[in-house]
């Protein structure tokens, strides 16, 4: 493996081994300075200044040649998909929901009525949860929402 192994990281570890020789070559050099050496090390420092603007404007180069890959945006979310058919058809409208006065005044029932107007399958549920009771005038229909809820069904808000 060689010291610039990706095209990448080249600068980066070239900048890193010309700051660790710098650093190494002035820990050695903690004698009081002479005029001549002074001259010399002026001559290196600003050749290390050039070497390290070189080295950056090559890396900045780089990136303009090849810039990161954009992913394209995604498309806004739908929103929530309906269930499938034999999934749906076991909720019922929580609508229809309601009290009768003369069945209970403290039990709700799902009104046959409205179950007719508002769910498809009205038709086929389970006759073992249907009541029926007088309202004074004639013979109403409901079903218990408990009983339906033990074979399957779920009362939803639409």
């Amino acid at each position: 493996m060689s010291l610039f192994s990706s095209p990448r990281n080249q600068h980066r570890k070239f900048i890193a081994l010309v700051l660790s020789l710098s650093l190494a070559v002035t820990g050695f050099s903690a004698a009081p300075a002479r005029a001549d050496e002074d001259v010399l090390k002026f001559i290196a420092g600003a050749a290390l200044i050039g070497i390290l603007g070189a080295a950056i404007n090559d890396a900045r180069h780089d990136r303009r040649a090849n810039p990161p890959a954009v992913t394209p945006p995604r498309p806004p979310h739908p929103g929530p998909r309906p269930l499938p058919p034999h999934v749906a058809r076991y909720d019922l409208p929580a609508q229809c929901v309601r009290y009768f006065p003369r069945y209970s005044n403290t039990r709700t029932l799902l009104g046959q009525k409205c179950l007719r107007k508002n769910y498809r399958h009205a038709d086929s549920l389970p006759q073992s949860c249907r009541v029926t009771f007088w309202n004074g005038q004639r013979n109403r229909a409901g079903y218990k929402p408990r009983c339906l809820q033990r074979k399957g069904y779920r009362i939803v808000q639409r």
